[in-house]
C-alpha cells in the first residue's frame, strides 16, 4: 500500500494499492496489443482526444492544484501557474507533430537510375514514461502527449510523490477519448518502475536523479532501445561587473528559491565578480529574507515544505560542511521548527568549489555564492561540474555573454534569465544531467523511428 502523505502537516492524505508484478505484466500486455490500432488511427482522431485533454487541464486546474499542493507541498499559486502553462507546450505539440510525421521524398526516380527514394517516420511502439514528482504536468506532458500523438501507446508511471496527480491526469485522459490501453498508469514506486522495465518496452523515458537514471540505463544497457534520461544539474550562473545588481539579485533569488529550489534547472551556484560581490550579496540575501515560508495553501507563501524529507539530511550536511570551512551563512542554516518537511531558505557566502554545496545537487532552498576575479576563473569554476543541463551570464553585454556561454558544457544557456523552458527549444543534458531530449521537434522526432523506401517500378 502506498500511503501519501502532505509534507507540510505529516498528516496522510491517501492510501494507494501498488500494482503487482502480475498486474503491471497485464498492462503491458494491453499496451502492446493495442498499439497498432492506437498507430493506425487517423492523427487527427488522436490530435482531437488530445485536444479534450487540454481543455480538461484548463477546466479542472483549480482542483489540480490543491491536490498537487496537498502531495508534495508546492506552493497553491505555483501549483496553478503549471497546470495553466501546460496548455502551452500541449498547443506547441498539436501544431508541429503532423509534420513531423509526414513522409519526405528523398530523392525522385529520374535522379537515381529509376528508383524512388522516400523517408517514413513510423512510432516506436511502447512508451514506459517514468515520470517526475516536481512538475508532474510539465514534465509527464513533455513525454506522453507526443509519445501518443505520434502513435506509441504509454506505460505512465507517476511518482510516489505526485501519485494523486498522476491518477487525476490518468482519469482526464480517458475523459478526453484516449483508449484506455494506449494510456496506462502504473501506481508505486521504484520497484514498480524497475517491474516496468523488465518488459520488452521500445523506449524509456525517465525524470528523476543521476542514480536512478545511471540504474535505468545500465538494465536496458543490452536491448537497444530509445532511452531518453532528463537527470539532475548543478547549474551555474556568472554576474558580470556591469549588471543591474539588483534586477539581477531579484532574478537570480527567484530562479534558485522558486518550488523551494526543487527543479532540476534551478540555479544551484552563482559566481559573482569581485567588482560588486559585497552589493550584490547585500540585494541577493535582501530578496530571500522577504521570502514569505509556510503552508502551500495560503496566499503569498513563496517557499513551501520539501517534498522529500530525505533531503532535508543533504542540506543539513550541506550546510553544517560550508560553515565548518568558513563560509558565512547571511540567511537560513537549519530546518524549520513546527510541523512539516520544512528548510529555511539559506544563502551562503564565500562558497567555493572544494564544498558540497556548489559540486553536489541541493535541489533544496540552499545557494552558494562565491566571488571570482574575472570571466577566465568564473568559466573555469562553472565547467568545474559533473552535470550539463543549465548555465547562465548576467551581463549588459550579449556578445560578451556568448563568448562565455558557448565555452560552458551544458544543454541550455541563459542570458539574464534562468529557470526557464520553452517548448520551441530541446530540453537536453549532458554528462550527468542526462542523455537525449524532449520537447521541440527534436523531441517529437524521439519517439518516432524513420523507414528508408528503395521504390522502383517493374
Amino acid at each position: 500500500m502506498l500511503i501519501i502523505r502532505n509534507p507540510a502537516t505529516g498528516a496522510v492524505i491517501a492510501q494507494k494499492p501498488v500494482d503487482t508484478a502480475s498486474q503491471i505484466a497485464d498492462k503491458y500486455r494491453r499496451a502492446r496489443k493495442a498499439q497498432p490500432t492506437w498507430a493506425q488511427t487517423p492523427y487527427q482522431i488522436r490530435a482531437a482526444a488530445i485536444l479534450r485533454f487540454r481543455d480538461l487541464l484548463i477546466k479542472n486546474a483549480d482542483d489540480l492544484a490543491q491536490t498537487l499542493s496537498a502531495e508534495m507541498g508546492k506552493p497553491l499559486s505555483q501549483a496553478k501557474g503549471e497546470i495553466r502553462a501546460t496548455p502551452q507546450r500541449i498547443d506547441f505539440f498539436l501544431k508541429h507533430t503532423e509534420e513531423a510525421m509526414k513522409e519526405e521524398l528523398a530523392a525522385e526516380s529520374g535522379l537515381t537510375g529509376g528508383t524512388r527514394e522516400v523517408i517514413t517516420q513510423e512510432p516506436l511502439g511502447v512508451i514506459a514514461n517514468i515520470s517526475a514528482w516536481n512538475y508532474p504536468y510539465f514534465v509527464g506532458n513533455n513525454v506522453f502527449i507526443p509519445a501518443l500523438l505520434t502513435g506509441n501507446t504509454v506505460l505512465y508511471k507517476p511518482s510516489e510523490f505526485a501519485t494523486l496527480s498522476g491518477i487525476a491526469i490518468d482519469s482526464m485522459m480517458h475523459e478526453a477519448g484516449i483508449p484506455a490501453d494506449a494510456f496506462i498508469t502504473v501506481i508505486g514506486g521504484g520497484a514498480e518502475g524497475a517491474e516496468i522495465l523488465k518488459h520488452p518496452v521500445n523506449g524509456v523515458f525517465f525524470t528523476g536523479s543521476y542514480g536512478t537514471g545511471k540504474k535505468i540505463a545500465e538494465s536496458v544497457a543490452g536491448r537497444m532501445i530509445r532511452i531518453q534520461l532528463e537527470l539532475g544539474g548543478k547549474d551555474p550562473v556568472y554576474v558580470c561587473e556591469d549588471v543591474d545588481i539588483e534586477k539581477a539579485a531579484e532574478s537570480l533569488a527567484e530562479g534558485a528559491f522558486y518550488n523551494a529550489g526543487q527543479s532540476c534547472c534551478a540555479v544551484e551556484r552563482i559566481y559573482v565578480n569581485e567588482k560588486i560581490y559585497d552589493t550584490f550579496l547585500d540585494a541577493f540575501t535582501k530578496n530571500v529574507k522577504s521570502y514569505k515560508c509556510g503552508d502551500p495553501m495560503q496566499d503569498g507563501t513563496f517557499i513551501g515544505p520539501l517534498t522529500r524529507a530525505p533531503q532535508l539530511d543533504i542540506l543539513d550536511r550541506q550546510v553544517q560542511e560550508a560553515r565548518d570551512k568558513g563560509a558565512r551563512i547571511l540567511a537560513g542554516g537549519k530546518r524549520m521548527l513546527g510541523p512539516g518537511q520544512y528548510y529555511e531558505p539559506t544563502v551562503i557566502a564565500d562558497a567555493n568549489n572544494s564544498l558540497a554545496v556548489m559540486r553536489e545537487e541541493s535541489f533544496g532552498p540552499v545557494i552558494g555564492l562565491q566571488k571570482v576575479k574575472d570571466d577566465e576563473e568564473a568559466l573555469r569554476l562553472m565547467n568545474d561540474t559533473d552535470y550539463g543541463l543549465t548555465a547562465g551570464v548576467y551581463t549588459a553585454n550579449e556578445d560578451r555573454a556568448k563568448r562565455i556561454l558557448s565555452q560552458v558544457d551544458s544543454g541550455s544557456v541563459y542570458w539574464n534569465c534562468c529557470d526557464r523552458v520553452s517548448p520551441r527549444l530541446p530540453w537536453t543534458g549532458r554528462r550527468n544531467s542526462g542523455m537525449g531530449s524532449t520537447l521541440s521537434v527534436i523531441g517529437i522526432r524521439a519517439f518516432l523511428q524513420p523507414r528508408a523506401w528503395h521504390l522502383r517500378a517493374p
